[in-house]
This record gives structure tokens, C-alpha cells and sequence, in this order.
């Protein structure tokens, strides 16, 4: 379904850009979720989010990736998400502009490779640092032998989500509640 939504669009400000469209459907091993997506036909502006049918417990995550297979692993994040690469001190936290996306673990790590070219061309833009590129290098490193199934020194992959939409769909990741 996809209605019109009476609100500029929060990018580029158009007025009569703003769509919403909804979706349910069953994700295998998670049950029955709404898509939901706001997008702009103007910009191209769009945050998604997934929301379950029956309230969630607020629950972590965790996969030691140190196998070609981990990289297959289905990942549902859901916007209220924190995922963390704690042996790299990477995290992304949920924020006014997160999404909710279905994808795995080879998805996840490329997320944080787009972000760290993002970080690469604002440090070059400022005066690169040595120290600071360094850094970068180390991190691209690190994550590209990941997805290319060099485990040298595996990495975690966390997810810790209080509304307990987000899951790893593999037999090795560990799952436990989030407590305040």
C-alpha cells in the first residue's frame, strides 16, 4: 500500500514528494513483520523500518566471524539497533536517520567499508593526518580480509537492539536478553 504523506521531505524540503508504502510479509525464522518505508520521489530520501507483528524482548546479538559460511549469515537490523565490531571499535548507533535493512553478514561489514571511504575522503578534505590514515588503512585492512575469508584474527559482529527486532540467523550466533 502506499499513501501520500501531508510533510516536506525532511532532505531536500519538497512538499508533495513524501511517500509511504507498507508491506507485510512472513521473513523465514522471524515471523510476521510490516515493512514500513518513508521515501521522497523528489530526492530520493528513504528510511525503512521493520516492525513484528507480536512485541519483541530486548535482546543482543553476537557472531564470532571466522568462517566463509558466517559471511552468508542473515542479518535483520531493525532502526532502534546498535551494530558493533567490537575488535575494531566500529558501531554504528541508531539515530533520527537510522534504517532497518535485511541483509548479511558480507552486507553489514561492506556498510561500514562505504562509511569508512566516506571518513577517508572528509579527512583528505581537511588536511590528511598521517595517524589518522593510518587508522583508516588498518580498519579497510581488517574488514576487507574478512570478507574475503582471511580470518587471521576473527571479528564479532554485535547487534544489541531494545526492541528486540534485530537478529543473526546462524547456528554459531549466541543470543542473549539485554538487561538496563
Amino acid at each position: 500500500m502506499e499513501q501520500e504523506v501531508n510533510a516536506p521531505c525532511p532532505t531536500c524540503g519538497d512538499a508533495d514528494g513524501l511517500r509511504l508504502r507498507t508491506h507485510i510479509d512472513e521473513i523465514p525464522y522471524f515471523g510476521e513483520h510490516t515493512q514500513v518505508t518513508l521515501l521522497c520521489v523528489a530526492c530520493g530520501w528513504r528510511q525503512t523500518d521493520l516492525i513484528p507483528a507480536e512485541a519483541q524482548t530486548p535482546t543482543g546479538w553476537k557472531l564470532e566471524i571466522s568462517s566463509p559460511r558466517h559471511l552468508t549469515a542473515r542479518v535483520v537490523r531493525s532502526t532502534a539497533c546498535t551494530v558493533r565490531i567490537p575488535e575494531l571499535d566500529l558501531e554504528v548507533a541508531p539515530g533520527a536517520s537510522s534504517t532497518g535493512y535485511v541483509s548479511n553478514v558480507e552486507g553489514v561489514l561492506q556498510r561500514f567499508l562505504d562509511v569508512l571511504d566516506i571518513v577517508e575522503r572528509d579527512v583528505v578534505a581537511h588536511g590528511d593526518l598521517p595517524e589518522e590514515r593510518a587508522a583508516l588503512d588498518l580498519l579497510r585492512m581488517r574488514l576487507t580480509m574478512t570478507m574475503a575469508a582471511v580470518f587471521d584474527a576473527p571479528v564479532t559482529l554485535e547487534l544489541l537492539d531494545p526492541s528486540g527486532r534485530s537478529l543473526i540467523l546462524d547456528d554459531d550466533a549466541s543470543q542473549r536478553e539485554l538487561t538496563a
